[in-house]
């Protein structure tokens, strides 16, 4: 299996669904989506609208926890829903995931529980979810990193005869970073069954992805070796059909591949971003005319699957997640502060022990200190 390269990977993005929902026939992808349509594809494809509905409230109900101070930080993903969620629906259960800080729509359709989508930004832990009980590696804010550790897992995978994949996530600005780089040169060279994501939201924080990339993202890959595809990032169909394309290359032998998905961070870069001061808002405006929620709900509305039974259903679903994400995180207890010192090494460390030792005598007199002045203040 290959990709053929078309002006459609690595010009205009493929794009399955148009921005007003109309099905866009595609002889090479469709054979992807053969499920949708055939028994149980509605079922599907509403599974696919209520994780995008979901997710977005979950976004939603995180930016407003860090607002009212219950969260320190949140990258929103608001607009880039179809990326996240049609890519996620294509990753097999036995598939592992390296993601950046942003896939909480992945980490969603992961079944992370509630608490664990929120501990790491409200500072409860050092990250949020077992990896190995999701198949997924905690979040990465070292920008570009978790593609190393995604190549060295599937480099693993490939030494042990193993038919799983790897896909790892990152951002338009990721792919400037050295990291990302030296990662597609093992990838390539040792044929790993890995996929590359790249989720192009336009803005690098600040910077536009034009003054970094004058040509598409996804002509970089072949420059290595790497087969690529250029997607509409807003269109989660053809993010889930390049995504099952692309696992099924990793699963087959023929190594790794690269995805670019043109979508649109809708929000700011994380809520200690103001993009006002340097997104013009025309911009925005038209990016929202591109949707992905409103497009694929209007293509279901064309099937005949989206009724107000449905939507319904959708919505107290999204009620019902944001309000226990709410309740677990306003709930959700301190760590001890020895906790602080769990899961640094793999092992034990010499280093740490003494620093631990150190750290719990200080603790136990501070504490002997308080009970101390409290005592004498009752006199």
């Amino acid at each position: 299996m290959r990709y053929q390269m078309t002006a459609g990977d690595h010009g205009s993005p493929i794009q399955l669904l148009s921005p007003t929902g109309e099905r866009h026939p595609s002889e090479h992808f469709d054979r992807y989506l053969k499920d949708l349509d055939g028994e149980g594809g509605a079922q599907l494809l509403a599974s696919l609208y209520e994780d995008m509905v979901v997710a977005r409230r979950i976004d939603a109900e995180g930016t407003a926890l860090q607002r009212q101070g219950q969260l320190g930080l949140w990258p929103p993903f608001v607009g880039q829903e179809a990326a996240q969620i049609g890519s996620a629906h294509a990753i097999g259960a036995d598939d592992f995931i390296f993601p950046s800080y942003r896939e909480i729509g992945v980490a969603y359709v992961r079944g992370a529980p509630f608490p664990d989508l929120v501990r790491q930004w409200r500072g409860n832990a050092h990250s949020g979810w077992d990896p190995f009980a999701l198949n997924m590696a905690p979040s990465q804010v070292v920008i570009g990193a978790q593609t190393l550790h995604a190549v060295g897992y599937a480099m693993g995978v490939l030494f042990d005869g193993a038919e799983t994949a790897v896909v790892t996530y990152f951002g338009d600005g990721a792919t400037s970073q050295g990291d990302v780089n030296e990662s597609m040169v093992f990838a390539a060279s040792y044929q790993a069954p890995v996929v590359f994501f790249c989720q192009n939201n336009q803005w690098a924080i600040s910077e536009p992805v034009g003054i970094q990339a004058h040509v598409p993202i996804a002509r970089r890959a072949p420059g290595f070796g790497i087969p690529s595809v250029r997607v509409d990032g807003n269109d989660v169909l053809a993010c889930l059909a390049a995504t099952r394309e692309a696992l099924e290359r990793a699963r087959s032998g023929n190594g790794p591949s690269y995805i670019e998905a043109v979508t649109y961070r809708m929000g700011p870069h994380t809520t200690a971003d103001d993009p006002t001061r340097y997104r013009d808002p025309n911009e925005l405006e038209d990016w929202k005319e591109r949707d992905p929620i409103t497009r694929f709900e209007a293509y279901l509305v064309s099937r005949g699957i989206l009724d107000d039974d449905l939507r319904a259903r959708v919505a107290a679903k999204a009620d019902a997640v944001a309000a226990e994400l709410r309740e677990a995180t306003i709930h959700m207890p301190d760590p001890a502060p020895e906790t602080l010192f769990e899961h640094v090494y793999a092992g034990p460390h010499s280093v740490l022990d003494r620093q631990r030792d150190q750290f719990e005598r200080y603790h136990g007199g501070l504490s002997h200190d308080v009970a101390s002045a409290g005592s004498e203040g009752g006199h």
